[in-house]
């Protein structure tokens, strides 16, 4: 089968887990252009079971680790079969599925760096009767590098500005950002918590899985006695390469500072997302001096609070959404692995050394076939 064109379906679930991006993307040439999209919810007591394990709450034997990439696995299925039966889309149509999976550790430093996300793709092959490729970051580790971000190669694909500098912000669980040099030379890297701090905190104190149009964070005031102590985490102060993830900015990690307690949980809102603004502007400010916008997708941009703060904190850079390019900001990253697993079957580089440490370029993640 001709693997230059075709339909190619992305799926995903970030460190928020707040559901299954899933995009039907087609090829024209090597662009990407989603025709489907959709967000597969988790079951409740799934999504309670990820978020426990990923911030370290809970810790699994053998078998119960088993079940839960099995089940996980059985939800990406669903949400590619449900994806192709709203389209009208014949799975044999589709030449594969990119199945990021859901990230429980990312620990790239130490004597044995690793990244592990699960959600079985064999599972997914059986149910889907579609190819799928999978396991995407661990070959960029094992060369040394960070694992991710991966985006930015698809990023300045569909983004760059040539002979500009560009900042391109991804507002997940966690926020990255790309850096488009005016030069055609590509950093990018993880500047820290986003939406995932803010959702737990939310989910604490409100039992809501995120704050609807930032309205928790609108009723508080900033602490700047907190945000102060929280910006002295030693990682804001890492140079790039770096990554992090829910095992590192969590709720466990936002209790050790005793100020928490003395606040009302609504000023602890506002504070949390003080910090992902200003976390994010001082990246962008060190490391993309040049650029004149900032081009935002996630979840995150639906946050009108911190599109404002942003906006504020980042001016006089011009900041916008892809929707402004013809892109959904919600599908930016199911769309990037319905790419990678593209590359994967065309034999192309799927990371960026200069921007995740590798050593140099590799064919990212693994091939697991359907039943014929």
């Amino acid at each position: 089968m001709d693997d230059t064109r075709g339909l190619y379906l992305g799926l995903i679930s970030g460190t928020s887990a707040d559901g299954i991006d899933a995009a039907l993307v087609r090829f024209e040439d090597d662009t990407p252009r989603p025709v489907a999209a959709r967000v597969h919810p988790w079951p409740a007591e799934l999504r309670e079971r990820i978020l426990a394990v990923a911030q370290d709450e809970l810790r699994l034997d053998l078998d119960a680790y088993g079940r839960l990439d099995v089940a996980i696995g059985a939800c990406f299925a669903d949400a590619a079969r449900q994806l192709l039966a709203e389209s009208g889309t014949d799975p044999g149509a589709v030449r594969a599925i990119g199945s990021h999976g859901q990230t429980l550790r990312h620990r790239p430093h130490g004597e044995h760096p690793f990244t592990l996300q699960v959600g079985d793709p064999s599972v997914i092959a059986e149910r889907s009767g579609i190819d799928v490729v999978a396991d995407f970051r661990r070959a960029d580790v094992a060369a040394g590098g960070q694992g991710a971000p991966l985006l930015p190669a698809l990023h300045a694909m569909l983004l760059a500005a040539p002979g500009r500098e560009r900042a391109v912000l991804n507002l997940g669980g966690i926020a990255n950002i790309t850096v488009l040099r005016a030069d055609g030379g590509v950093l990018g890297f993880d500047t820290g918590p986003a939406n995932g701090l803010m959702d737990a905190w939310c989910l604490r104190h409100r039992g809501e899985a995120y704050d609807r149009d930032g309205a928790f964070a609108a009723a508080g005031r900033v602490d700047e006695a907190l945000l102060h102590a929280l910006l002295a985490d030693a990682y804001f102060a890492l140079a790039p390469p770096k990554s992090t993830g829910r095992e590192h900015f969590h709720l466990a990690w936002l209790d050790a500072h005793p100020r928490v307690a003395a606040l009302a949980p609504a000023d602890v809102q506002a504070t949390l997302l003080e910090l992902t603004a200003g976390s994010v502007a001082d990246a962008i400010r060190a490391h993309a001096p040049q650029a004149t916008d900032v081009v935002a997708c996630g979840g995150g941009v639906h946050n009108p609070v911190l599109m404002r703060r942003l906006g504020e904190r980042l001016a006089p850079r011009v900041l916008l959404d892809t929707t402004a390019f013809g892109i959904d900001p919600d599908y930016v990253e199911a769309t990037a692995f319905a790419w990678l697993a593209r590359q994967r079957l065309l034999g192309r580089p799927g990371n960026l050394p200069a921007v995740t440490g590798a050593r140099g370029p590799r064919v990212l993640g693994a091939v697991y076939a359907a039943p014929r």
